[in-house]
């Protein structure tokens, strides 16, 4: 544990205007609140603020943060306040502090509901202040390094899964790969500890055996740059053990089977040298096709430049090479952190795109499933690069389709997408896109996301921005029928209801817009006569000897809703326009419409019965036939021919029965109306091929 003066003579070592009163009065400050406290290790509980501090120091960050990292666990684990913070140490500390403190645990919060909320926080506050991540990086890497300690298996394996899927993704995203590597290797121990053993045992194997082998490389490597005059740094190393168990699962190989398990460093003067030893090496060695990756012209979303390349060595070995000037490789392997070197003086706002399109998942996320899901595809990190017809690029996980591509550019273009053209070629939406793809987005004036985009988009950001989109429009649908039924309840009221009563009956139940009262009469969480007594306060006294309060004299349009939204077609009767129809509407969920013999009516007892009507016009439905076939060949073959003849669209066409004879199918078809699917039922009985057909 580092003592008080030696972690202030490494920060005045950096930074000779650093206030040493105010670090030492931290430092002072954390020993005291957290006094006697132990960790699970037996260590004092503030060797480890201590410790996170120290961290803080070796990538040189500024006065704030090492306070804020002495502070980070003050008011979380003692009686300190964030007033006490910011009286003893400024407004600037308190509020880094209270950035990367976490919730109070709230006993009634699911595990889920807890990390949701925790992280919720934590991401709000990093989008003030990126300082905020990176003490909350190094607390967890400190950690990590001290895990091992905890005796419950239980709690090593909950909080290794959390650094793997949200802490170390999010090092990896602001660049500082050094966390990124150390986390994922103690995160791994305690995941898959037979395939840790087995992998560091032959690794270690591989160093004993090697003779040399990987210096003898490096220097071969050093020796043709020289040679063309460029002046480097080499070295080599095994890969990183996680890196090597993630390939074999990713393949499906054994460690025998990984053959490029060496990989080397070359570090330049400049970008041009770069370029210049990527030549010498394909010109010596055979590069391997297809793993030459130029993060220099086009850098990674977290600021990352390095030429990527894989060589041939002799005896068809296979070694990774990557070259990068000095500057580029500090902020390779610190990221962020390394902007944020005092002398600098060049600080980044903290606000990057990824963190935008993080910020944008807490607003919209619904609940705290959806929270966890939405960060965790949004930190992801294998990544593609896609353009638009003028450039932009856009860097998105490897998997990402059109849809997601379409997100990435803009929510409104994401919302009025229709198709796309990739690569000048119209293709759908659930395209998956390959690196440097060039990618337009068809837009419809009318166009709204569909729920079944989820089936296919892959980013945090799309699957928010659908979900959200697809509620909204469910919200306007149901209070569209709510505003009908609103007409209903009002016209059954002895007197004429105007502006001045809705306003009011706002106000006596509780609810700020108009719109909230349609939807709440919509989804039913309002009773009519709730309703009624609000808009006329003792209206329904008065009425209640009358049976006719309870209902409408007109039938209720559905014409303008959207099924789905406002309202589902019922699987049982398949209604379609020009049936009549009854509305089933229970407590907080979509109306059910059905026709008027439906036998499941018989089950909608405890339900409100809504008499509708289809409207003068509609936009036509689901029918749903029977249809028996003669077991000839080409049976199956003219009734599709009689359904296209009948412009019919076939949704789905399933065989139920077969048997020497005949052949049953139940197939669902686009109708226009009643009428519509009469005429089709009527041309399948007048065919050759058709036994029986009918509606069921």
């Amino acid at each position: 544990m580092l003592r008080q003066y030696e972690l202030v003579e490494r920060v005045m070592a950096y930074d000779e205007d650093a206030d040493e009163a105010v670090l030492n009065r931290a430092y002072v400050y954390t020993v005291q609140k957290h006094g006697t406290q132990k960790r699970a290790s037996g260590d004092p509980y503030f060797s480890h603020p201590i410790e996170v501090a120290g961290l803080m120091t070796e990538l040189k960050l500024d006065q704030e943060t090492i306070v804020t990292a002495l502070l980070h666990d003050t008011v979380e684990d003692t009686l300190a306040t964030i007033e006490e913070v910011e009286e003893k140490f400024g407004n600037e500390v308190a509020r880094l502090v209270d950035g990367v403190t976490k919730l109070s645990k709230i006993e009634t919060l699911t595990d889920n509901e807890r990390a949701a909320e925790n992280l919720r926080k934590f991401l709000l506050a990093m989008s003030e202040d990126i300082r905020v991540l990176l003490v909350k990086l190094a607390d967890r890497l400190h950690n990590m390094r001290t895990l091992h300690f905890i005796r419950s298996e239980e709690k090593r394996q909950r909080i290794a899964r959390e650094t793997m899927e949200i802490y170390a993704p999010l090092a990896e995203r602001v660049g500082m790969y050094e966390y990124m590597r150390e986390m994922q290797l103690l995160a791994f121990e305690q995941l898959e500890p037979e395939a840790y053993a087995t992998i560091t045992g032959r690794l270690a194997q591989i160093r004993s055996e090697d003779g040399g082998q990987v210096d003898a490389i490096a220097l071969k490597i050093k020796q043709a740059l020289a040679e063309a005059g460029l002046k480097v740094e080499v070295w080599g190393r095994e890969k990183h053990p996680y890196s090597i168990w993630r390939k074999m699962t990713e393949r499906h190989v054994s460690f025998e089977q990984i053959t490029d398990i060496m990989a080397f460093r070359v570090l330049t003067e400049t970008p041009e040298d770069c370029y210049k030893a990527l030549g010498v090496l394909h010109q010596n060695w055979q590069m391997i096709p297809g793993r030459f990756k130029d993060y220099i012209s086009t850098p990674k979303a977290n600021g990352y430049r390095s030429l990527h390349t894989a060589l041939i060595y002799h005896n068809s070995m296979r070694v990774e090479v990557q070259i990068r000037t000095r500057e580029m490789h500090r902020t390779n392997e610190f990221g962020l952190a390394a902007h944020w070197a005092y002398k600098q003086g060049d600080r980044p706002d903290g606000q990057v795109g990824w963190l935008r399109d993080l910020i944008e998942i807490v607003d919209t996320s619904h609940d705290a499933e959806e929270l966890l899901e939405h960060t965790r595809l949004a930190i992801y990190q294998d990544r593609i690069f896609a353009f638009t017809p003028k450039g932009a690029l856009h860097q998105l996980p490897k998997g990402s389709t059109a849809v997601d591509f379409a997100y990435a550019v803009h929510t409104d273009l994401g919302n009025a997408a229709v198709g796309a053209k990739i690569n000048g070629r119209h293709m759908p939406l659930r395209t998956q896109l390959a690196n440097g793809d060039v990618v337009e987005i068809i837009k419809g004036s009318k166009a709204v996301p569909s729920l079944s985009w989820l089936g296919f988009a892959v980013t945090g950001r799309a699957r928010a921005a659908v979900r959200r989109a697809v509620r909204d429009k469910e919200r306007q649908e149901v209070a569209a029928l709510g505003a009908k039924l609103f007409e209903d309840i009002a016209g059954r009221l002895p007197a004429r209801i105007g502006r001045k009563a809705i306003v009011a009956a706002l106000k006596r139940l509780r609810m700020e817009e108009e719109e909230d009262l349609m939807f709440a009469i919509g989804s039913a969480k309002i009773t009519d006569r709730e309703v009624m007594e609000a808009l006329v306060p003792g209206s329904t006294a008065e009425l209640a000897s009358d049976e006719s309060w309870a209902q409408g004299d007109q039938a209720i349009s559905i014409r303008g809703l959207t099924e789905g939204s406002a309202f589902d077609l019922a699987d049982c009767c398949h209604p379609v326009p020009g049936d009549r129809i009854v509305g089933l509407r229970r407590r907080g969920k979509k109306v059910e419409v059905h026709t008027i013999d439906c036998h499941k009516l018989a089950d909608g007892v405890d339900s409100d019965w809504l008499d509708l009507s289809w409207g003068e016009r509609s936009t036509g439905a689901i029918g749903r036939l029977r249809v028996v076939l003669y077991n000839w060949p080409g049976t199956l073959a003219e009734v599709t021919r009689l359904f296209a003849a009948s412009r019919a669209n076939v949704i789905t066409l399933e065989m139920i029965q077969r048997d020497a004879n005949f052949g049953t199918f139940e197939v669902d078809l686009e109708v226009l109306d009643v009428a519509h699917l009469a005429r089709i039922t009527a041309s399948l009985r007048a065919s050759d091929a058709v036994a029986e057909a009918e509606r069921i």
